[in-house]
């Protein structure tokens, strides 16, 4: 039997959670580098003391701000297989993510919470009627004034806190578990120089889902595309027949695209064009997107599309008025589980171990899970307990994480070798 995960055990994992959470870790998409951002190196180098004093064994922070630690196997003859657990540490350039101040309700009543009585900023109940699900439980929340970071700093605090759990229970018997966080997944690269070889595990887990009982092993394929629209700037009171305002050819562009093919009009297993960014003067437009889609002809389709918009652009007001860059930046996962469901399958056990009810589905977005698992690490999606992410009605219930941590350690204890 499990040792019971206590309220002392749950403070600690609330404790990690709320100084994750203060530390500035916001990634940067226009950055080359890796991290893409200096301020990730301040929560890398933390963690990695962290997880060095709490006795894993073989931790260490590589040159790009990826961590790997280990928790033993404390198994006589072991040859069952290594598995992972893998979470982020940036959080998301959409919304601020500097100088949090999170705030806890404890017993939380169901009703609205005024998060700034300054600004009177109220994660409404009515808005969000999932807050109903949480009454009773205690709540980690923003102040108004930026994102909290529960994604994914709830899954680094439950992977940090079932391993220390697990060596502070040898009479828990797990074969070996690795352990790797990474930078730059709010922005697509976040498995992009992971080591696999080096990790040395036959699948892992990522711990970046939501909703309590989300497990996720299909997702989105995803591309960015970049729109340049070139101008030409005069003196407007000089400009007939000769000014070329980017800007409003900019605003004609986005009317091309369908109008019912946006994140705010689908859902499911629809994709969709998100308009992400759009700056432009007369002189040269930027316009950002990044496209999405379950079923891959579908996801070509739209590539060639957005293509042939910019080439009917061209052909009505010139040659290299327009150019499109497309970059693929991950692919579903779905069909790298064929013949590999197991792998599922214990996720799926481990919940219902922890009289979880398992929500499996696809995910509208994509994860570290994503790309790992088409170069050699097969690793489907967890749920962490944060929900409304990137941005400030962003909020995590504690008994949600603890939940978290209790199916880390029920996948630790599985029989993972497979005949």
């Amino acid at each position: 039997m499990t040792p019971e995960f206590s309220a002392e055990w749950q403070e600690k994992l609330q404790t990690r959670f709320l100084n994750y959470v203060k530390i500035f870790s916001t990634s940067d998409p226009e950055s080359e580098s890796t991290p893409s951002t200096e301020r990730q190196w301040d929560i890398a180098k933390y963690i990695f003391e962290e997880l060095k004093n709490l006795g894993l064994s073989d931790v260490s922070l590589d040159e790009n701000g990826y961590i790997y630690a280990y928790v033993p196997s404390n198994l006589e003859n072991d040859d069952e297989p290594t598995i992972g657990f893998i979470s982020h540490y940036d959080t998301s350039p959409d919304f601020s993510g500097e100088n949090v101040n999170p705030q806890i309700w404890t017993d939380y009543d169901g009703e609205d919470l005024v998060l700034n009585k300054d600004t009177n900023f109220t994660l409404s109940s009515t808005k969000f009627p999932i807050l109903k699900q949480y009454k009773g439980e205690t709540l980690i929340t923003t102040d108004g004034t930026t994102l909290l970071g529960a994604d994914d700093k709830a899954g680094l605090a439950e992977i940090v806190t079932a391993a220390e759990f697990l060596l502070a229970h040898p009479e828990i018997k797990r074969s070996r578990i690795g352990i790797g966080f990474t930078p730059d997944e709010e922005i697509g690269r976040g498995a992009h120089k992971f080591d696999v070889k080096k990790f040395g595990a036959e699948w892992a887990y990522t711990m970046d889902g939501s909703e309590v009982g989300e497990l996720e092993y299909e997702n989105f394929n995803a591309a960015q595309a970049i729109v340049k629209i070139h101008g030409l700037s005069v003196h407007p009171g000089y400009a007939f027949g000769k000014m070329v305002n980017a800007s409003l050819l900019a605003a004609e562009f986005v009317q091309m695209l369908p109008e019912n093919e946006t994140p705010a009009t689908t859902k499911g297993f629809d994709g969709f064009f998100h308009l992400t960014d759009l700056k432009s003067d007369v002189s040269e437009a930027k316009i950002q997107y990044i496209i999405r889609d379950h079923d891959a002809d579908k996801f070509e389709n739209r590539k060639k599309l957005i293509t042939k918009k910019v080439a009917e652009f061209n052909q009505k007001y010139g040659e290299k008025t327009a150019e499109i860059e497309i970059k693929e930046q991950y692919r579903n996962m779905k069909q790298q589980f064929e013949g590999k469901m197991h792998i599922v399958d214990i996720a799926e056990q481990a919940m219902k171990d922890a009289e979880i009810k398992p929500l499996i589905k696809a995910i509208r977005g994509g994860t570290d899970g994503a790309q790992l698992s088409y170069i050699g690490l097969p690793c489907p999606n967890i749920f962490a307990g944060g929900l409304n992410f990137h941005g400030p009605y962003e909020f995590v219930s504690v008994e949600s994480m603890v939940k978290a941590v209790k199916v880390i350690v029920n996948i630790a204890q599985a029989k993972k070798k497979q005949n």
